[in-house]
């Protein structure tokens, strides 16, 4: 095989490994992505703040983890820049259901932004659970940026032996 069939052979490797990285975060990733909607005020004027959010990205990620055992079903949400009452859970047709508004935190008051990749606004994102759960007994906290969710699972009726009479 002569050096440009090398080079040649080497590039297709490359490229086919490059595609395939993308693949496989793509397919990791879609999940996770999450389209975030600013608010709109009714009027004409923007404010600051919604001239901000209006340029930043619609889409961030809010990357998960979620993991069960025999008693409960954990969550674990990364979503930076937040507080605890930004968010909104319930349980829905067997879903997590995390709602929340992320809000702009500007420290700088001078110069122009040149990257905006952080994401602002409402948000929503549905987690499919694995087991049926009590959310009566769910809880949840907020820390360091990850919301960490527990859901009891409802528990199956527990075998009873019934005594026959005679």
């Amino acid at each position: 095989m002569g050096s440009l069939d090398q080079v040649r052979h080497g590039l297709n490797r490359l490229w086919d490994n490059l595609t395939e990285g993308w693949q496989h975060l793509r397919d990791r990733a879609s999940n996770a992505m999450t389209r975030f909607s600013p608010l709109r005020s009714s009027s004409e004027l923007e404010t600051a703040e919604e001239r901000f959010i209006h340029n930043a990205s619609p889409w961030g990620l809010l990357t998960a983890e979620l993991s069960e055992d025999d008693k409960q079903i954990k969550v674990r949400l990364e979503a930076p820049g937040m507080e605890a009452d930004d968010f909104d859970l319930s349980v829905v047709d067997e879903h997590l259901l995390i709602r929340g508004e992320k809000k702009v935190q500007r420290e700088q008051s001078e110069g122009r932004y040149y990257m905006m990749e952080c994401a602002y606004g409402r948000f929503e994102r549905a987690l499919p659970l694995p087991a049926p759960v009590d959310e009566d007994k769910a809880r949840a906290t907020y820390k360091r940026g990850v919301l960490s969710i527990t859901l009891p699972k409802l528990q199956a009726g527990a075998t009873r032996r019934i005594a026959v009479k005679g």
